[in-house]
Formats: structure tokens, sequence, C-alpha cells
């Protein structure tokens, strides 16, 4: 008589687990080239990985099928819920501008090449823009080591149920009709509606806009306030700003029930404040600057004069 001794760990090691990347992740009998789909998974279900290969995992989904998939369609849940968290963050923030997508782009975490991809966007997806960033972009292998970095832009967007990081050169703006006139002279890089007003049973929108001109460093470098002139049954401009270092975002609501909105700007010196403006009826006036970006006090108002003694 013969007796095997079975080694059981009294604790067995967690499962790796892991999401869908993909809009839609095939599952295989195996990772041979002749094999027979199983079953296909669907972007962001929860995967169990029993085991991996070099360019392919063996996963369980969550109706206990299990099979073989491209590793390259799975995201690691530390990834996952940093992306679930950006997208959180974006909640209660306004759009800065809407575009979709001119070609297929990779959605990342983080502003750069390198950093873990989120999920890959198909052509035409609509995105909403948050942000920008301007982040130098590795150089390429065969190029001279007196080569001069290149820099280009990110737009932090919100595409459906997802938020990443796209390469900006990949996003077409999607500017309204309203305003298009305006963008035919102008590189508009942000719309925002102020309020709505009235127009023969019908809300007209009225906007801010941003462009820019000059250093792509900066998000934009003029303003201008677009009120509906209902005689004419067309947009007017009501207010126009220059010379602006002006960055995202740019923040519009109510006070008093007076629209307001306030700009994130840089002086000369690199000294950040914001700048606080206020629309009456047509009528657009700052009301003041604040110290820093994050503050969302409103700027002093300047002392009463005292009257002269008779």
């Amino acid at each position: 008589m013969y007796y095997i001794l079975v080694y059981r760990p009294a604790h067995r090691p967690p499962l790796e687990v892991a999401y869908v990347l993909a809009d839609t992740l095939e599952v295989f009998n195996s990772p041979a080239r002749v094999r027979v789909r199983v079953a296909t998974a669907k972007s962001g279900d929860r995967v169990e990985v029993l085991e991996r290969s070099r360019d392919w995992a063996r996963v369980r989904l969550t109706d206990k099928t299990a099979g073989w998939a491209e590793a390259g369609g799975l995201v690691d849940v530390e990834t996952h819920d940093r992306g679930q968290q950006l997208l959180r963050e974006l909640k209660d923030e306004l759009p800065q501008a809407d575009g979709h997508l001119a070609t297929v782009a990779n959605l990342r975490l983080e502003p750069s090449r390198d950093a873990p991809q989120l999920d890959q966007l198909s052509p035409n997806q609509s995105v909403e823009v948050f942000g920008r960033r301007m982040v130098e972009r590795p150089p390429q292998p065969d190029a001279p080591p007196s080569t001069p970095a290149l820099r280009e832009a990110w737009y932090l967007v919100r595409a459906g149920s997802k938020a990443g990081w796209l390469l900006g050169r990949f996003v077409s703006l999607d500017i309204p009709d309203a305003i298009s006139m305006y963008a035919q002279s102008a590189n508009v890089v942000a719309w925002l509606v102020l309020n709505t007003v009235e127009d023969d049973g019908r809300q007209v929108p009225q906007y801010l806009a941003a462009d820019r001109s000059g250093s792509q460093e900066i998000d934009f470098s003029r303003i201008r306030v677009f009120t509906w002139w209902a005689a004419r049954q067309q947009y007017a401009t009501a207010y126009v700003e220059s010379n602006l270092n002006g960055f995202f975002p740019i923040q519009v609501g109510k006070r008093d029930d007076v629209p307001h909105f306030r700009l994130r700007l840089e002086d000369r010196k690199g000294n950040r404040f914001q700048k606080v403006y206020a629309m009456h009826g047509t009528i657009v006036r700052p009301v003041g600057t604040v110290e820093g970006w994050e503050s969302e006090d409103m700027p002093e108002r300047p002392a009463a004069r005292p009257k002269r003694a008779r």
C-alpha cells in the first residue's frame, strides 16, 4: 500500500483581478492558432486572471466561463480604480469644450505616451474637454542629440463612462453653430454658456468663448462674450479682452442671480491670480481679482470714498 502526500497551502494566494479594456474582448478555448471562441466580455467587465503566458491570459468570467484572452485587452485593478477616480473628479466640473475623435486614440491615465492605457477610443467618439497640458514629447530614437525637445498638448477628457488624457491633435472641437462665424478668424479653444434668455418662447444661450494666438504654453489669450440680439435675431459681441495668459478651467456660475465667470491667469512674473467678471443684462464688467487659482472667494469691494465736508 502506498500513500501520496498532497500539500495544500493553508492560505491560497489571492487571484489576480482585472477589467476588460476594449469594447469587446473575445475569450477562446486555447491561445493556439486554431481556437474556438467560448465567450465575449464587454468593456468594464471584471474577470479573474488564472494564469498568464507571453501575450495571453487565462481568465474566468463572472458566469464562471473560463478561457484565454489577449492580455493587451485587460487593465489591472489599480489602473482601473484610478481611472474611475478621475471620472468622479470630473462629475461636477464644467466642460470647456466638446469635440470628437478624428481617428483611433488611446485614452491614458496621465498626459504621457508611456502612461497606463485606460481605453482605446474609436473615430467619431464624442468627448468633453476639461483641461489641457503641454508635455515634453519623448525624443525620437533616430533624432540627433542636439535636436531641441518638442512639446505636445494633451486634453483631459470624458468619453461616456470613462475619463483620461488624449493627445490633443486627435481631437476635433465641435464649435456651436451660433459662434462658428467667429471661429473662422480665431482659434476657438473653449466656450461656456453664461445663461439663457427667452426669445419668442425659446431659450437662447449666451456664450463666453476663449481663443488662443501665439504661445502654445497657455490655454487661451483672449475672451469674448456673445449676447443675443433679439431684434436682429443674431449674436452680438458684448465684451472682448485680449493679451491674457489664461489657463483652464474657466469657471462659470451665478451670484445673486447674476452670471459671473472667473479666469485663471498668470502675470509676466509667473504670479497666479483669478480675475472675476459679472454680466448685468448685456453689460460685462470686471469685478476684481483674487490671489491664487484655487480660491473661490469673491474680490473685495473697494471701500467707499468718504464724502467731503461742505
